[in-house]
């Protein structure tokens, strides 16, 4: 068992309150972030969760934290990143309001964020709006927890590798709460470019991957990710090695295989190889899972494919007949 995943057997010793914030993280999910505050994290170094939405992860792990006699509440820290607002690019919910829905006229629902965490409130730091402006680009403060909830773009997920991913060091955890998203595939590649590194806890509690570092990330690696710089082929390599080491999440019910194939077609799709993407993407169509779930993954696809193939239709007549102007031409 690894270490992380001693924890697996605690779950049903974990009660939550009834009244926990507003959260789109699963039960599961939320008993693991309590049983890592409260069995695993010590807060000697930055425990930082980046996506806190409307609070009930932050709530979770606070509360393990809170009552961990490994933790200090007048030295340690957690460090809530979120745009705590609803609108365009912020993928937040309005469900994160007190009355489920934005009052008029205004689109933040950090007061409402503070209220909720209230008992927490001396640990807890919170860093409000856009992360590449909300953290620190020379911070090289070692990350012992890292929870990661917000990478939802290319563009957001290069703030993430470049200013959190690169102060990772043996011990550190890391959880990938998205990796159930076919269309992230940063995660998954980026993830198998770490797995010599990096020790998976178990299969995947519900949509979260989470993992320990057991040895440091060598420089150029950290490099590569946060450049995206892998070639198309090499992306594939690296989501079939992490197909290698996880199947279904632990209750059985994702079958991860499956939606890291989907995520495959996603990385042709994103590299404008939308005859490749559907090519992958059209024999998984048959997945229970994925046909129930992802339905707006194959449309997207296949539109996609279609498109191009329509596009490249209306050419050839056009380029039939200039090969024979350039022909008459020559003769």
């Amino acid at each position: 068992m690894t270490n992380l995943g001693r924890l697996y057997s605690l779950f049903d010793d974990v009660q939550l309150p009834d009244n926990l914030p507003y959260t789109q993280v699963s039960t599961w999910e939320l008993k693991f972030l309590y049983l890592l505050g409260r069995h695993h994290l010590t807060g000697e170094d930055r425990l930082v969760e980046l996506g806190s939405g409307g609070g009930g992860s932050t709530y979770a792990l606070a509360m393990g934290l809170h009552e961990s006699p490994m933790f200090d509440e007048k030295t340690g820290r957690l460090h809530a990143y979120d745009f705590f607002r609803v609108g365009k690019g912020t993928f937040a919910t309005e469900k994160f309001f007190d009355a489920g829905k934005a009052p008029e006229g205004d689109n933040s629902f950090l007061n409402e964020f503070r209220r909720r965490l209230d008992p927490f409130l001396p640990f807890l730091e919170i860093h409000a709006g856009d992360l590449w402006q909300t953290s620190d680009p020379d911070d090289r403060t070692p990350v012992e927890f890292l929870h990661i909830d917000i990478a939802k773009t290319s563009r957001v997920f290069k703030c993430v590798s470049e200013r959190f991913l690169t102060r990772l060091r043996p011990g550190s955890v890391v959880l990938h709460q998205d990796f159930a998203g076919p269309r992230l595939p940063w995660l998954h590649y980026s993830t198998g470019a770490l797995l010599p590194y990096i020790e998976i806890a178990g299969p995947p509690i519900r949509s979260t991957l989470a993992f320990e570092v057991v040895k440091p990330i060598p420089e150029d690696v950290l490099t590569v990710i946060s450049e995206d710089s892998f070639s198309y082929d090499r992306k594939l390599e690296l989501i079939s090695a992490v197909q290698e080491r996880i199947d279904r999440d632990h209750t059985g019910g994702i079958p991860f295989k499956s939606v890291l194939e989907l995520a495959k077609a996603y990385v042709a799709h994103y590299d404008g190889r939308h005859k490749q993407a559907w090519a992958i993407a059209r024999p998984l169509t048959s997945d229970e899972y994925l046909s129930r779930t992802r339905a707006d993954h194959f449309e997207q696809l296949k539109k996609a494919y279609e498109r191009d193939r329509r596009q490249s239709a209306g050419r050839s007549p056009m380029t039939r007949i200039k090969r024979l102007v350039r022909k008459a031409v020559r003769s």
